[in-house]
């Protein structure tokens, strides 16, 4: 066999060989009542074992493009007009919620929805599938003890009298007892304290290394989250307006104007070369 005809042969197998990403959204249109467009043409990718930021301002689009993949838009009367969502090269719109769970997606809503009524070990034993084996419970409990020690002090306590943060804390430990390959994150940081937030962002980025578990973060602390992902999208208005490393967004100097403070000061007199940049997010 001369050297021409084997590469010949082994490009067709190299094709095959390629790895799709983990979760990839193409081009993806939702809208709600059939009327009002709340995502318009939304791509992304996230690899296996990779972290991901969605950035934008309320309204952008952030927790819909969340939902579109949990398949959680049904609820709220919100369908997908077209695109395409992938797990692994996977087509999962026709799928519902729970067999979406099964292949490894799970979502962590805004505003935690512990249960209350039950203690973080009750909650952590809820979210364990119900023929899963007991010794894997008591390691996967164990896990997110580990992760939250907080919890473990507080496990025989109701969850609602918790704080903020350490209801923050269950909710992503429950998610984890359903050993996820996507884990997305809806705001995990809000109405927490900077030194808690710091925390648990701290832990996510931990949980990310150690289980290489893809995370998609939705912020609205920009500065936060570019610290702890490799790259990040920016949604205004339905659309995605950048993307790329999170390094180079916190470079950028729109980004730095409009989602990480800024400087602090106001040029007045250079007020039309402002507004002239800030035609982007329109």
């Amino acid at each position: 066999m001369t050297s021409e005809t084997a590469q010949a042969e082994a490009e067709p197998q190299a094709a095959t060989d390629i790895v799709p990403p983990l979760l990839r959204m193409s081009n993806v249109e939702v809208a709600y009542d059939k009327v009002f467009l709340a995502i318009k043409g939304v791509s992304l990718e996230l690899n296996t074992g990779g972290m991901v930021a969605l950035l934008g301002s309320n309204g952008a689009g952030k927790s819909t493009t969340l939902k579109t993949i949990s398949g959680l838009l049904a609820p709220e009367r919100g369908a997908v007009n077209r695109g395409s969502v992938e797990l692994r090269g996977r087509d999962i719109l026709p799928l519902p919620p729970p067999a979406r769970v099964h292949l490894g997606i799970v979502h962590v809503l805004e505003g935690r929805h512990v249960f209350g009524h039950l203690t973080p070990d009750e909650n952590l034993l809820a979210a364990f599938p119900t023929r899963g084996r007991r010794e894997r419970l008591d390691e996967l409990r164990e896990q997110v003890y580990t992760y939250f020690p907080r919890l473990r002090e507080r496990s025989r306590t109701k969850a609602g009298y918790l704080s903020g943060g350490e209801q923050q804390m269950l909710a992503i430990g429950r998610a984890l007892m359903t050993e996820p390959n996507l884990l997305m994150l809806d705001e995990p940081s809000l109405g927490l304290a900077p030194m808690l937030v710091e925390e648990i962002f701290g832990i996510i980025r931990e949980i990310n290394k150690q289980q290489d578990v893809g995370i998609l973060l939705v912020e609205q602390n920009a500065a936060a989250a570019l610290e702890i992902v490799s790259d990040a999208y920016l949604l205004e208005n339905g659309h995605v307006v950048m993307s790329g490393k999170a390094d180079v967004l916190k470079q950028n100097p729109d980004v730095q104007e409009f989602y990480l403070g800024g400087t602090g000061k106001v040029d007045y007199h250079n007020v039309k070369h402002y507004r002239r940049r800030k035609r982007w997010l329109a």
